[in-house]
């Protein structure tokens, strides 16, 4: 596995990705060293006390927007994932300067210090919201995306190279609704539900994690890595995780979306197909020419868009329930 021998910096190691990202990675791939690079010295504690025994864990204390403290963090460091951002939609439309600062500068940041560091790899974490955005939060990923896709144009001579990876919702992380719908049903409430017709895209941690490796091994720099993952509606995965719950209808929230969108249609005519996933090739023709993605996956028809409500991949509560059983 690429990560053999390879000393990985993950940003936002504390969180949900973060963490199931080091325990896969010290199990499973062999690098010499993982970083911890994250903000909150809690949670860095409370991990800590979890790996007293691992001599290839380090923490560091340390913000995105911090651009001194995040040169300092990538001395030595082959390749970084990056996790950190400010994920709640509903903070971010009150609070929009700081998911600014940290999603759109702490990625500025990031890419310059991983160029002057001579970084090799740099994965970023993406999001459906970033497709097509109609919320802060999205519209902020958004920005980080297209600064990743360009900072592989100006790296010159020096050999860092960038890529991204995007998917949907998460089982097992902390902003997901399941906790929520459990909660409700534990207490015998009434599940809330925005609309009865929305579907949403949904993956494990473990096949997250799994998605950035791939990208690591197959990265050429500047590609958007989409993993074909199956989607649900909203009401399935209710009566899934909470059945026998009555549902409320409360109606879509603002910055919300009916439905999610990995590929949408503009993006498709420079995306190609893999067996496990689909590859949004930078829109430059000579970076398309030189990595020759159009050779080794398949075009895509006119007006191609991957999303959750016209995915042949649908997940039956059965599969639901197995996924956050392995969650």
């Amino acid at each position: 596995m690429d990560l053999q021998g390879k000393v990985v910096l993950v940003t936002g190691g504390t969180g949900s990705f973060g963490q199931k990202f080091v325990r896969m990675a010290l199990d499973l791939f062999n690098p010499r060293k993982v970083i911890v690079y994250s903000r909150d010295e809690l949670k860095q504690s409370v991990m800590m006390e979890s790996y007293q025994q691992e001599e290839r864990l380090r923490f560091f204390l340390g913000d995105v927007r911090d651009m001194q403290r995040l040169r300092r963090a990538l001395d030595g460091v082959d390749y970084v994932v990056h996790a950190a951002a400010l994920k709640q939609v509903p903070m971010g439309e009150y609070n929009p300067i700081e998911v600014i600062r940290t999603n759109i500068m702490g990625a500025a940041h990031l890419i310059d210090a991983a160029i002057d560091k001579g970084v090799e790899k740099v994965v970023a974490l993406s999001t459906d919201k970033a497709a097509n955005p109609i919320n802060l939060y999205g519209a902020t990923k958004l920005c980080a995306d297209k600064l990743f896709v360009a900072g592989n144009s100006y790296v010159g001579a020096r050999k860092t190279r960038f890529s991204i990876v995007r998917y949907g919702n998460v089982i097992g992380s902390r902003g997901s609704v399941i906790p929520l719908f459990k909660k409700v049903k534990e207490n015998g409430g009434v599940i809330p539900i925005t609309d009865k017709r929305m579907t949403r895209f949904w993956i494990t941690l473990e096949q997250g994690v799994e998605l950035v490796m791939k990208a690591f091994e197959r990265m050429h720099g500047g590609e958007i890595f989409v993993p074909k993952i199956p989607s649900m509606s909203v009401t399935d995965l209710a009566d899934a995780v909470a059945p026998g719950c009555r549902h409320e209808y409360v109606g879509i929230r603002p910055g919300e979306k009916l439905h999610e969108v990995l590929v949408p249609a503009d993006e498709g005519r420079h995306t190609v197909e893999l067996d496990d996933m689909y590859v949004i090739v930078p829109s430059f023709k000579s970076w398309v020419d030189s990595n020759g993605w159009k050779d080794r996956g398949r075009c895509l028809p006119e007006g191609f868009c991957f999303a959750s409500d016209n995915n042949p991949w649908r997940l039956s509560r059965e599969e639901l329930k197995r996924m956050i059983d392995q969650a």
